[in-house]
């Protein structure tokens, strides 16, 4: 695996003593000089000891995209012992980072921008509960969801194609996260408005979201990822829903 598959996800192995299984860091910091791997970090989250939850749902989406590539390669492509080994790992990461998400999420599927944004420990139970995207302690990111339930349904349908356990339960997350986003509460509905998904977060440490006048958290807003992913997410549903051509980010194999 590659190695921010090592160094930027964790497996609740003990490497420290925020080593939960499946939270993620945004990036990994290495020694110019000898590659060493020096520490975790971030920019658009809170720290590299919580998790940044958009940069988690990437990490969703491109684990289960991978065991579909995996998938899809010819037997001669590499050695059949080689092809099981990335598979198997590729298979532990995507359900580590899935499982994560659905433990770290609200009822409705919505992550906060962060797993540690310090306005959390103010809430009793926060992911016991609906979303509310104008409460005042801490923003959700609509587009981490729209992400994440790509990943989520795309890992639901290896497993079952695989006849593995769980493909239920990440189907139906997934799906329930594409049921909040199309709700009024996320869609925009207005003609004036250039977005498509409401709520979305830029860059939060740096206060880059558009905070409405009257209150101290950004929300109400759209950006491009989040609209593109809405559309991409809503496209994988539909060709599901009648029985279409599954799409990949890769053309099948014997394509021109």
């Amino acid at each position: 695996m590659p190695s921010p598959a090592r160094y930027c996800v964790f497996y609740g192995e003990g490497r420290d003593i925020y080593d939960i299984r499946g939270r993620s860091a945004h990036e990994a910091i290495f020694n110019p000089r000898n590659g060493a791997f020096r520490c975790v970090g971030t920019q658009q989250g809170y720290s590299g000891f919580s998790t940044w939850t958009r940069g988690l749902s990437w990490a969703i989406c491109g684990f289960a995209e991978l065991l579909e590539y995996l998938q899809a390669l010819p037997a001669e492509t590499w050695r059949a012992s080689q092809d099981r080994t990335h598979t198997m790992a590729a298979l532990e990461k995507a359900a580590a980072v899935c499982d994560f998400y659905l433990a770290f999420t609200t009822l409705d599927g919505i992550p906060y921008w962060d797993t540690g944004a310090p306005g959390l420990a103010t809430l009793e139970a926060p992911y016991e509960k609906d979303s509310d995207p104008a409460n005042a302690v801490e923003p959700v990111d609509s587009s981490a969801a729209a992400i994440a339930a790509q990943g989520l349904l795309r890992f639901g349908a290896w497993l079952d194609g695989q006849h593995r356990p769980g493909a239920d339960r990440y189907r139906q997350a997934g799906l329930t996260v594409l049921q909040t986003l199309l709700d009024d509460r996320y869609l925009s509905l207005s003609p004036q408005h250039q977005g498509l998904l409401l709520h979305s977060q830029y860059h939060r440490p740096n206060g880059w979201d558009y905070v409405p006048e009257g209150h101290r958290n950004p929300f109400g807003e759209a950006t491009m990822w989040g609209n593109y992913h809405l559309r991409e997410l809503a496209l994988y549903v539909q060709r599901m829903a009648e029985n279409g051509p599954y799409l990949t980010f890769f053309s099948p194999l014997g394509d021109a």
